[in-house]
């Protein structure tokens, strides 16, 4: 059995002003999130880490970094865990109107409708497709204990779909905060490998200014986000 360790990133300014960003809007840490940042890396300093991967963008990468360094092991970028493609709703003001269109696509999601994309983005079954692909690397990935640095959205369905989470509404109330880790058990002995969730979302490790965490979904979209 290998083991999986999802590390959202630390806080940026997009959390702040609840911007969607995928490719275009890639803003670093701020200041706190370079804090949660070094306090996951102290968190994982006694635990043993083969190798290190992380999504393209910034956020993730600079945090990735910290680790890195606690751990003594190379950053490799993978971009099977960039966020969220959303489409054209990257770029435009996090306002109720592209908040509503995101919504939209959340309820298709939860519905079970796998197909229903954003609007010049990627649908439910792509992202989780993209995901599963990733974790092939975990069949040529060295020693027995992965580190993945990434995004709330993608790990969300991700862990979702491949862990069987028939309450997908419960699951996503659950906030995936900045710096939080999750732990996966991965069997890959098999043609198809499985997955089991052993703990989502963990900020237990932050503390001070940097367990001080802000919500993913704006607060006037919150009542009709599910």
């Amino acid at each position: 059995m290998k083991r999986v360790f999802l590390v959202r990133h630390g806080e940026n300014k997009a959390n702040l002003t609840h911007e969607f960003s995928y490719r275009k809007i890639d803003y670093p840490l701020t200041e706190k999130g370079r804090l949660q940042a070094q306090q996951t890396a102290q968190y994982f300093e006694t635990i043993p880490i083969d190798q290190i991967y992380s999504s393209p963008l910034r956020r993730a990468q600079e945090t990735a970094e910290y680790l890195s360094l606690a751990k003594g092991v190379p950053v490799f970028i993978d971009e099977h865990f960039r966020e969220v493609n959303v489409g054209s709703l990257e770029g435009m003001p996090p306002d109720e109107a592209a908040w509503s269109q995101y919504r939209e696509v959340m309820r298709h999601w939860l519905s079970g409708n796998s197909e229903a994309r954003f609007p010049g983005g990627e649908s439910r079954r792509e992202l989780t497709e993209r995901f599963r692909e990733g974790l092939e690397i975990l069949r040529t990935a060295k020693g027995q204990s992965i580190l993945l640095v990434g995004h709330g959205g993608i790990f969300t369905h991700g862990v979702a779909d491949l862990c069987g989470i028939a309450d997908l509404r419960s699951f996503f109330s659950r906030e995936n905060h900045n710096c939080s880790v999750s732990e996966l058990l991965v069997d890959d002995s098999l043609s198809r490998p499985s997955f089991q969730l052993i703990r989502w979302g963990d900020v237990s490790h932050l503390s001070g200014i940097a367990g001080e965490l802000v919500e993913g979904i704006p607060e006037f979209a919150k009542v009709k986000y599910l």
